[in-house]
């Protein structure tokens, strides 16, 4: 019997048991205990091929540079560069990690709205690919950093070109409500400004980003007429042909493989976790659409050379990490009149670890690890062990952003395993030790097989570095 949740030659359940890569989930525990985040580093190399091979059939030249932001442990980081992929970064501390972890500076991109002046200088003398300017006022600061260290700056230029998706609120970054990007007639007057081809300011590109948990592939598509659009204006106003176009990342991870809980969703909500679309088939038909259209007006040279840079971090990393977690305790309290009694699990594995739980209630599918094959019937509320109300696998607000409860096997309780799915992404790089717990370790199976300890576990002590 096959399950929805299950992913080939990655995620099964065989007999009793939930297998990541073939390894028991439940050997796992018993040697480097709970909470333990486990990834695959076989998965993160599909995950990149995938949008690898947008470059196939026609496709465009493309450059998939992940978003260190959605995890920067060096163990997953250097998965991804052996895997063929570049790298986005978002401060510099994770351009300093990206460069320890072996990525050339050819291959990193810095994002980010308040970049400082170490963090620009670093970027400048390592060479990399782009910092993408978000401001007018950083382009400045650019400039008079790259003339005090007398080198040049490539920068790109991140525009808002008020494109809507159908994503959550708080991870829509291309409108004008947001913060981020600069209004598309400020690009091409700086364009205009710093055409200078042997100035501090190199001007490379132009760089769209919609947010992230896309649903549709509809909004790739307007994006990259954004951009040809834009790269048409700065042409005819300045004669700058651009080197790349880039056009972010956001695409979406299939929370609901396995839909037993979507009827306990709202609509609005079960169709955001169920997202899923082909990404390297959406951005190559995107892009053939742009060709066609600059070609019928005579601009089909300004993309000749063009390369698409994609920063996608969710999608790479998400379903390739899983959370096992015990129950420590249990208990059972009545849920109302005439109705049955609710039974309570609680787990070692609180939002501290997994804090999209609380911030937007993120769904991630859980599996009775050591009892995969049985059904997952029986309804039981969960929650982890910090000293927080809002610290449960379920909305308390009542607003059914979240499961009521969730379905495991009758009769699950104390010390067995749990396994939460496709929590790689923005779990370990948001955890912090809330309630002084110290925080948990991380390990990678590698593609040969092998189990390499990524991050040790926290001690008491480490609850102490840094204070005085």
């Amino acid at each position: 019997m096959r399950f929805d949740w299950e992913i080939d030659g990655f995620l099964t359940a065989k007999g009793d048991d939930l297998l990541i890569d073939g390894v028991r989930s439940s050997d796992l525990a018993d040697e480097f205990g709970t909470p333990l985040f486990v990834f695959s580093e076989r998965r993160i190399s599909e995950n990149i091929q995938n949008l690898i091979s947008a470059s196939d059939d026609g496709g465009p030249k493309i450059k998939v540079c992940y978003a260190s932001k959605a995890n920067s442990n060096l163990a997953v980081l250097r998965a991804v560069n052996e895997a063929g992929g570049d790298i986005e970064v978002n401060s510099g501390g994770e351009l300093f990690k990206a460069l320890h972890a072996g990525f050339e500076p050819s291959q990193i991109i810095f994002n980010g709205t308040s970049k400082d002046e170490r963090e620009i200088r670093e970027a400048i003398e390592a060479g990399i690919y782009s910092i993408q300017a978000d401001s007018v006022s950083e382009i400045e600061l650019i400039e008079q950093v790259a003339s005090a260290v007398g080198k040049p700056a490539n920068v790109s230029l991140r525009l808002v070109p008020e494109i809507r998706t159908d994503t959550l609120h708080g991870l829509q970054t291309a409108l004008l409500t947001s913060k981020f990007g600069m209004m598309p007639d400020e690009a091409v007057a700086a364009f205009g400004r710093w055409k200078d081809p042997v100035g501090p300011i190199r001007l490379k590109g132009i760089h769209i980003h919609l947010g992230s948990q896309n649903p549709s592939p509809e909004p790739y598509a307007r994006a990259l007429e954004a951009l040809y659009r834009e790269a048409r204006t700065i042409f005819e106003k300045t004669g700058t042909k651009l080197e790349h176009f880039n056009i972010g990342g956001g695409f979406p991870v299939n929370y609901l493989r396995d839909r037993s809980h979507s009827s306990m969703l709202n609509g609005a909500q079960a169709a955001l976790f169920s997202a899923n679309f082909d990404r390297s088939s959406a951005l190559r038909d995107g892009w053939k659409r742009v060709l066609e259209k600059a070609e019928s007006e005579g601009f089909d040279d300004l993309l000749s050379d063009v390369e698409l840079v994609t920063e996608p971090g969710r999608s790479i990393i998400a379903d390739a990490g899983i959370c096992l977690t015990t129950i420590r305790h249990t208990k059972t309290r009545p849920a109302g009149p005439d109705t049955t009694p609710d039974r309570w699990l609680l787990t070692d594995a609180g939002f501290n670890i997994l804090l999209s739980m609380e911030t937007y209630k993120w769904y991630y599918h859980i599996v009775a690890a050591a009892r995969a094959s049985e059904a997952h019937d029986t309804p039981y509320r969960l929650a982890g062990p910090l000293c927080d109300g809002g610290d449960v696998y379920f909305d308390i607000e009542g607003g059914k952003r979240l499961p009521d409860h969730r379905l495991l096997p009758e009769g699950i309780g104390q010390s067995d395993l749990l396994a939460l799915l496709n929590c790689g992404a923005y779990s370990i790089a948001q955890m912090f030790p809330y309630n002084g717990r110290p925080l948990p370790a991380v390990v990678m199976i590698g593609s040969d097989g092998n189990i390499s300890l990524a991050r040790k576990r926290d001690e008491y002590k480490d609850l102490l570095r840094n204070e005085v």
